[in-house]
């Protein structure tokens, strides 16, 4: 299709593929199929936070409890594993699940 036939059937559309102001630079590319469905950081685009995400949220050993119970009362995780969950909890604490989640935590990381 040339770009008068274009123009014709869709003038708007032209209009807009011609105006700079909607250009957006491509400054890399994907050159491994692996990573397909990944953002730049290698986490999956459409992640789905477990357990041990919202834990990494709180602020207290009292808020993960909070979490692990809902997690568990909800059927999100087994039995077994909310144990396990609140033994490491109560014996290290929780920042044994790893570093503190700030707000926008995924927005900044990437993970979305």
């Amino acid at each position: 299709m040339d770009k008068e036939s274009i123009k014709k059937l869709f003038p708007n559309l032209a209009k807009e593929l011609e105006n700079d102001d909607n250009k957006i630079p491509i400054n890399s590319i994907r050159t491994n199929a692996s990573t397909e469905g990944k953002n730049h950081a290698g986490t999956p685009i459409h992640y789905n936070p477990d357990v041990i995400d919202f834990i990494r949220r709180c602020d207290t050993n009292e808020q993960a409890e909070e979490i692990i119970a809902y997690m568990d009362r909800k059927g999100e995780i087994q039995q077994p594993y909310a144990k396990r969950l609140r033994e490491q909890l109560g014996e290290r604490g929780v920042r044994s699940f790893g570093p503190k989640k700030e707000e926008g935590y995924y927005l900044n990381h990437g993970e979305l």
